[in-house]
């Protein structure tokens, strides 16, 4: 398993976490927003190892967005509950072939 669909694991995780109403705002608020910071830094991380991986990077994306704007209390939740479903499905999907559609099959 690649370390970007490990992190897709990661962040999904935590996001799902932080998408708990009551729970997720105590985190958020009682680390004074600083996990917002962290989660951003790891959505990064994550994307950047995704593109490099040529893998779905619209979930990190997602994260990073979601990391600007979750201070926003009904915003917050919906976007943690989305970013975390995208992550997820993301790692889970298989790997896809490593085809080049370009080569020349001539001798």
């Amino acid at each position: 398993m690649s370390g970007s669909r490990i992190l897709k694991w990661i962040t999904g995780s935590l996001e799902i976490l932080l998408a708990i109403p009551v729970l997720g705002a105590a985190i958020v608020m009682g680390s004074y927003y600083t996990f917002l910071g962290i989660m951003l830094i790891l959505h990064i991380i994550t994307l950047v190892l995704s593109a490099t991986n040529k893998e779905p990077k619209y979930g990190s994306i997602l994260g990073i967005i979601t990391s600007l704007l979750a201070w926003i209390p009904f915003v917050g939740w919906v976007l943690h509950l989305l970013s975390g479903i995208f992550l997820m499905v993301t790692a889970a999907q298989k790997a896809r072939p490593n085809v080049n559609v370009h080569q020349s099959t001539h001798m």
